[in-house]
């Protein structure tokens, strides 16, 4: 599995309705996408849940390499690049991953960063992460790192923004999600 996402800073005063109304007619062209297990259709925006800046961030899950690759390099990706200029993919490769279908029921996502520190042995890493999130009840999420910077991103879906509260991260209001 492969996950991928790109981060477009847009301008405070950008109008987000066009990014709403773009999702609205394109997000279904990537339902049942190759090997996507998920593509979530994120943004953010400035002063609505302590967010800095507009952003649109969609997240995608792959099951394997021939979907990005024909999402990236057969035109899908030509979207992004007419629409936005030419903008950097982040990798991360899944760690932990508890998603099912179930997160089409949810509105928002929940981003959490963090730093894996040098240290002597990688054994049990995975349960050190798991032991050093965030936990938020009842709560799907997934764990993806990126050993080019040795940092881990922690994803929570979610409904109830109350479950977050006090909490550092960022909230992504989901658009839409696409899934195989």
């Amino acid at each position: 599995m492969i996950a991928t996402q790109y981060k477009i800073t847009l301008p405070s005063d950008y109008n987000m309705d066009i990014i709403r109304e773009r999702v609205r007619n394109n997000g279904h062209k990537t339902d049942g996408f190759e090997e996507l297990k998920f593509k979530l259709y994120l943004i953010t925006e400035k002063g609505v849940n302590n967010n800095l800046q507009n952003s649109y961030s969609p997240l995608y899950l792959w099951n394997g390499s021939n979907g990005l690759n024909k999402f990236l390099f057969n035109g899908y990706y030509d979207n992004i690049l007419n629409s936005f200029g030419w903008q950097k993919v982040n990798i991360g490769i899944p760690l932990i991953d508890t998603t099912t279908n179930k997160i089409i029921e949810n509105r928002y996502l929940f981003q959490v960063e963090g730093e894996i520190q040098p240290q002597g042995s990688l054994n049990d890493f995975p349960d050190k992460i798991r032991e050093s999130i965030t936990t938020i009840e009842n709560t799907e999420y997934l764990v993806i790192y990126s050993p080019d910077k040795w940092k881990y991103e922690a994803f929570y879906f979610l409904n109830d923004l109350t479950k977050v509260s006090g909490k550092r991260g960022v909230i992504y209001q989901i658009l839409h999600i696409s899934q195989e």
